[in-house]
C-alpha cells in the first residue's frame, strides 16, 4: 500500500473529496458545489485534513470548525469543533483516523485552542485519542393524551409564525442569552444562522415538511423560539402527524412553559418528538406524566483538554480549595504530569497527587456532566488521599448540566 499523507486541503474539489468519506457512510453522493459554497461560509478551508494516498486520491478526511465554547462561568475558550471525520472503508484499519487525529490536535494546539470538542457516531473511537463523554442528551416522545402540564403551571405571552428574514432578527439574541450561561454551547455568528439554522435545504428535511420558525413574544420582546418540522401523517382514526424539535430555546422559566405549551398543542399533530435536550430540561419537571413522554438518554457532546493548564484555568469554580491531579495523556504528552489547581486556576507542580486520572476522565468532569465520584464507582478515577474525591467535586459543582443543542 502507498504511504498515506496528511494534509490542509487546498482547494474546493479537495475538501469535496475528503468530506467525501463520511458522506460515503450516509448513503450519499459526494458534496456538490452548492454544498462547498455553503459549508464555507462557517468554516475555513484549511481546518479539512485530506489523507491522502500515493497516487493523489484521497481516502480520509477531517475537519474542525474555529468556535468559542461557554465554560463553566460563562468564560468562551477557543476551541477545535471537530466534524466530518471519516475513512473510506477500502483503507480501514491503517492508521488513517489516528494519523489525522494526530495533526489535527497538534494544529488545535498551534492555534492556541485549550479545547477540542465533538459529537461520536461510534462512542469506541474517540477515547483512544483523550476525548471523554462530557454530556448526556434527552430524548422525550410526548403523546397528545399525555401532554397535560401539572397544575398552576402559567403560560403568559402569544407565539407568531414568522419567515426566516424575521427570524434571523428575532431569535439570535434569545440563543445568546441561553449560550453565555450554559456550558457546552458555542457562538454562532451571522453566516452560522444564515446558512446552517435558517437554512432549509430539501436534502435535508428527511421526510418531514419545510422548517417553522415560532417565536414567542413575552411583555412586548421575543423572549422563546421554536424550529421544528411536520412529519406529516394519517391513520384510519385521524392525524398522526409528528411535530419533530430542531431547537427550542427560551430565556426565562415562564418563556420555556409557554413555547413548549404551544408546541405540545399544535393541531392535527399525535406526537412531539424533542431530542438533544439536557438531562435537566425543565420540561421533565413540567408534565404531568414525564414517564409518558419515554424519556430516553445518549451520549451528546464529547471533550478532549488539548492544553489541560488552559482549559483548567478557563473556566471558574464553586470552591478556591486545592486538588492535585495526576494526569496521563498517552496520546498528547505535553498535558501528562502533575497539576495543581487552586483558586481557579491550574499550574505544574510537584506536590502529591491527590487524584490519578486519564485526560478523558478529567475531560468528563469539565463541564459539568459528571462527577469524579461517579467515574471513581466506574473505575475510571483513582482516590490517593481519602476525601480527595468529595473535594474535587465540590470544587467542580456547577448549577446545572452542560448542553450543546446541535450537532456539527
Amino acid at each position: 500500500m502507498p504511504d498515506v499523507t496528511i494534509r490542509a486541503c487546498t482547494t474546493t474539489d479537495e475538501l469535496r473529496q475528503a468530506a467525501g468519506a463520511i458522506v460515503h457512510y450516509f448513503g450519499r453522493d459526494r458534496p456538490d458545489d452548492a454544498w462547498v459554497e455553503r459549508w464555507l461560509t462557517v468554516f475555513e478551508l484549511e481546518r479539512m485534513l485530506a489523507a491522502v494516498e500515493g497516487g493523489g486520491a484521497i481516502v480520509g478526511g477531517a475537519g474542525a470548525f474555529s468556535f468559542r465554547l461557554t465554560v463553566p462561568g460563562g468564560a468562551a475558550l477557543p476551541a477545535a469543533g471537530v466534524t466530518v471525520v471519516g475513512v473510506l472503508p477500502t483503507h480501514r484499519r491503517r492508521g488513517i483516523l489516528r494519523s489525522m487525529m494526530r495533526t489535527q490536535l497538534d494544529d488545535a494546539r498551534a492555534r492556541g485552542e485549550q479545547l477540542a470538542v465533538l459529537w461520536a457516531s461510534e462512542e469506541t473511537i474517540y477515547g483512544r485519542y483523550g476525548y471523554g463523554l462530557a454530556s448526556l442528551a434527552l430524548k422525550l416522545e410526548v403523546d397528545k393524551a399525555h401532554n397535560a402540564f401539572r397544575p398552576g403551571v402559567e403560560t403568559p405571552g402569544s407565539v407568531r409564525l414568522v419567515d426566516a428574514e424575521l427570524a434571523a432578527e428575532q431569535i439570535p439574541p434569545i440563543y445568546d442569552a441561553v449560550q453565555r450561561a450554559t456550558p457546552g454551547m458555542y457562538e454562532r455568528n451571522v453566516a452560522w444562522w444564515k446558512h446552517r439554522m435558517l437554512a432549509d435545504p430539501e436534502n435535508f428535511r428527511f421526510g418531514g415538511g419545510p422548517k417553522q420558525f415560532a417565536v414567542l413574544e413575552l411583555d412586548g420582546r421575543p423572549a422563546a423560539y421554536a424550529i421544528y418540522r411536520l412529519h406529516v401523517s394519517f391513520g384510519d382514526l385521524g392525524p398522526e402527524t409528528v411535530v419533530r424539535t430542531l431547537e427550542v430555546m427560551a430565556d426565562t422559566s415562564e418563556a420555556t412553559a409557554s413555547i413548549w405549551r404551544y408546541l405540545l398543542d399544535v393541531d392535527w399533530t399525535k406526537t412531539v418528538s424533542a431530542g438533544l435536550l439536557p438531562v435537566d430540561h425543565p420540561l421533565m419537571l413540567l408534565l404531568a406524566r414525564p414517564n409518558y413522554a419515554k424519556p430516553t438518554l445518549s451520549d451528546a457532546l464529547w471533550v478532549r483538554l488539548v492544553d489541560v493548564g488552559g482549559a483548567l484555568s478557563g473556566r471558574t469554580y464553586a470552591d478556591g480549595a486545592a486538588v492535585v491531579f495526576e494526569v496521563r495523556d498517552e496520546f498528547c504528552p505535553w498535558n501528562a504530569g502533575r497539576w495543581r489547581l487552586e483558586g481557579g486556576s491550574a499550574s505544574r507542580t510537584d506536590d502529591a497527587p491527590d487524584v490519578a486520572l486519564d485526560v478523558s476522565d478529567l475531560a468528563s468532569v469539565y463541564l459539568g456532566g459528571f462527577t469524579f465520584r461517579a467515574l471513581h464507582r466506574a473505575g475510571r478515577v483513582e482516590e490517593l488521599r481519602e476525601g480527595a474525591l468529595y473535594g474535587a467535586d465540590a470544587i467542580f459543582r456547577t448549577d446545572g448540566a452542560p448542553w450543546c443543542p446541535e450537532i456539527f
